[in-house]
């Protein structure tokens, strides 16, 4: 942990140096495929690609300090507006300096839009995603929520209700630029229409329609907000294009084109790309296909909200993902589920009662080298905060130190890349699920 004082002194050093809010370079592709490794650049500090982005979402990992994460390994992390906004307040992080200097943290912080949570936590008693309503015609003024619904979208922005205290709110895509400037993060994701996984292409079209309009409105917010910033000598700020279309292969490739080539008159495009939606492993293959092949290369690509078992991130790799953020990792951790090399365990249960071994001999964390399953089921079973710090550490650093794997073998050889894959995957999955529900390539297998 870096003594305050320091790290504003080094903070703004690296203020005076930037010329750009993000800058991406390739190093290396493996043939046939959509895999690269890459640096990307921020005023912060560079991020070696591909890498895992571990979710702060409040400004905290959960049960983790920041010595911590940074003893993980982890290169970034990612918090989220929605949460920031309604605690403690934009404001109150504008007044700290930032979310840098709030939490203390030096390295690249990510932050969303917000606009998963708006339409999912602002219908909190609605069941489901599909609970959205959504109007063709109106204003902020007459888009009018009754109290079994909780979200309303219209064409200025979306009404939802705080989670907290069902306070109404009024979400527009200049209104999320404006808070995730206040937050001052180096990279932000442009305020987007979330649609459901039951949705129909009627109105999924509709949803990105909406996403497409609002992405133009932030860009020209957040171009708007920088040169205030550049005015002060502040650092610049990036800006991701939200890609959207559910699983819908002709919604995919307009969106990625559409955002993909989205030039204001200044000249002005996105820095990046995020990649949203909900999917299961064996849809990523198509869905990334048809995003990163029309998405222009020589930007980053973000996988939201993906990382909850290892398919994903080997997968997102090979289909030209750069990072990758989930809240999975501490979230089953602190439920007791664990990882190991040989697949995920439940430390509660009472096998492990009188197992004096590590929770995996082959890992490096602070929890594998000092503790045994038995004690950590002894903290879970007693209810102890202990238990939870223990297994976040491990899970999260499974993740960071698989996807660092990942790089070092792409950036190796081919036959590196694809080696580590197979052997990784039939380790935790065993060899008959990792060929029919994991591999996508004849190559893995040679």
């Amino acid at each position: 942990m870096l003594n305050l004082r320091i790290y504003q002194d080094i903070e703004k050093e690296k203020m005076t140096e930037q010329t750009h809010a993000l800058t991406f370079e390739i190093k290396r592709r493996i043939s046939n495929t959509l895999a690269r490794s890459g640096t990307i650049a921020t005023p912060h500090g560079e991020i070696q690609t591909p890498a895992y982005i571990g979710a702060a979402t409040a400004a905290t990992m959960k049960t983790l300090t920041n010595a911590e994460i940074n003893e993980l390994g982890a290169q970034s992390i990612l918090s989220n507006t929605y949460h920031l906004m309604l605690r403690p307040g934009a404001d109150l992080l504008a007044k700290a300096g930032g979310i840098h200097r709030f939490m203390n943290y030096d390295k690249p912080i990510y932050t969303d839009s917000g606009g998963f949570q708006v339409f999912s936590l602002g219908m909190a008693y609605k069941k489901g995603l599909d609970a959205t309503s959504h109007t063709t015609k109106g204003s902020a003024e007459n888009a009018v929520m009754s109290a079994e619904q909780l979200t309303k979208v219209d064409k200025e922005g979306v009404w939802f209700k705080s989670h907290l205290n069902g306070d109404k709110i009024f979400m527009t895509p200049e209104y999320s630029m404006e808070l995730q400037h206040q937050i001052a993060a180096d990279v932000h994701m442009a305020f987007d229409e979330l649609t459901s996984p039951l949705a129909g292409r009627e109105q999924i079209k509709s949803a990105l329609d909406t996403t497409h309009a609002w992405a133009e409105r932030s860009l020209r917010r957040h171009v708007e907000l920088n040169a205030v910033h550049l005015d002060k000598g502040e650092p610049l700020q990036a800006l991701f294009g939200v890609v959207q279309g559910a699983r819908e292969e002709d919604f995919r490739r307009e969106s990625a084109a559409f955002l993909g080539g989205l030039t204001l008159e200044d000249g002005a495009q996105f820095d990046g790309f995020g990649i949203g939606g909900t999917f299961q492993p064996e849809e990523l293959p198509d869905v990334l296909t048809w995003i990163n092949a029309t998405l222009p290369e020589d930007k980053p690509r973000h996988l939201l909200g993906m990382g909850a078992q290892p398919a994903d991130l080997f997968l997102g790799v090979e289909f030209g993902c750069d990072t990758f953020d989930c809240v999975a990792p501490t979230r089953q951790a602190r439920n007791g589920a664990l990882f190991t090399y040989d697949g995920r365990i439940n430390i509660t249960n009472k096998r492990f009662e009188a197992d004096f071994t590590p929770i995996d001999v082959a890992c490096d964390c602070y929890t594998c080298q000092n503790h045994t399953k038995a004690y950590l089921r002894h903290l879970f079973k007693a209810n102890e905060v202990t238990g939870m710090v223990l297994a976040s550490i491990h899970n999260e650093r499974f993740v960071v130190k698989t996807v660092e794997d990942i790089r070092q073998k792409l950036n190796e050889s081919d036959t590196a890349f694809w080696a580590y894959k197979r052997d990784f995957l039939v380790q935790y999955y065993g060899e008959e699920r990792a060929r029919d529900f994991l591999y996508t390539s004849p190559a893995a297998w040679q």
